[in-house]
């Protein structure tokens, strides 16, 4: 016995029609969740603010230069060195020497983006390291620095951390504190 069109709607119906109800169907409805991952609890970071300045401050060129790899180092500069220091989700930024001009500092140079250091692109190799908030499991801290430590392009910031060299020997610092200059 033959079936009529009325009989079965979805026979008639466009293949592309019918995959795209299924796929309504299969969405989540009201008051259920998507899996999606659960927020991370907020970062206190008054933990890795410093008060006061610690000893034994040196330039970024001096920890370039006489820095060994998991030696303990407290080192000062300014935020920049590139276009955007700053590494997106994470508690991590670029520091350059405090020797440096940046274009801010040439009077007369209209630069955009001063803290990128364009003016000295020369010696950025051996004054510029990437520092790394981190926590006590080692990795950065999860959320931008710029807005967890209130901090700016060409900022000073003196860093106490551990430094860590990359085979090709770029210089990152682990930071456990921070202290922001005004």
């Amino acid at each position: 016995m033959m079936r009529s069109v009325s009989e079965n709607p979805w026979r008639m119906m466009p293949r592309c029609v019918l995959q795209g109800v299924i796929m309504l169907a299969l969405l989540p409805g009201c008051g259920e969740e998507e899996s999606t991952p659960s927020a991370s609890a907020p970062i206190d970071v008054s933990k890795y603010l410093l008060n006061e300045l610690p000893e034994g401050i040196q330039s970024v060129k001096a920890i370039y230069e006489s820095s060994t790899d998991k030696q303990d180092v407290v080192v000062e500069g300014k935020i920049g060195g590139r276009v955007d220091p700053w590494v997106e989700g994470r508690a991590a930024f670029e520091i350059v020497d405090i020797s440096l001009k940046s274009c801010s500092d040439i009077p007369g140079d209209g630069c955009p983006t001063p803290w990128d250091f364009c003016c000295a692109r020369d010696e950025l190799v051996e004054a510029r390291a990437l520092v790394k908030v981190v926590g006590a499991d080692g990795k950065p801290l999860a959320g931008g620095a710029k807005s967890l430590f209130q901090v700016r392009e060409l900022q000073t910031v003196v860093v106490r951390g551990t430094v860590r060299r990359d085979d090709k020997g770029n210089l990152t610092v682990l930071a456990n504190g921070l202290f922001v200059r005004e």
